[in-house]
């Protein structure tokens, strides 16, 4: 195993951990500015308001991308599996 190795393996987990945070980042994201203008726009200060509208948009991306997101963790694990043969020797 040469450090070549450790380091493309480590890049390549965090590729996949960037892919898998993405989608549910930017919806959290994209729901807190919504909630963020809507209380702006009618000056209703409750920090508890933007808890559950995020966390249903969370819940709805992960039931949407949760397939995708399995998939390309599931290719991830599968090819460092496959390819510890070559890595120990």
């Amino acid at each position: 195993m040469t450090p070549e190795s450790i380091i493309i393996i480590g890049q390549q987990a965090l590729v996949v951990t960037a892919m898998l945070a993405a989608p549910m980042l930017l919806a959290a994201l994209a729901a807190g500015l919504l909630i963020g203008i809507f209380q702006a726009a009618t000056q209703i200060n409750e920090v508890t308001l933007s808890f559950i509208p995020k966390l249903l948009v969370l819940a709805a991306t992960l039931y949407v991308g949760g397939g995708w997101m399995l998939k390309v963790l599931i290719g991830y694990s599968e090819g460092l599996i496959k390819s510890i043969p070559q890595l120990i020797g």
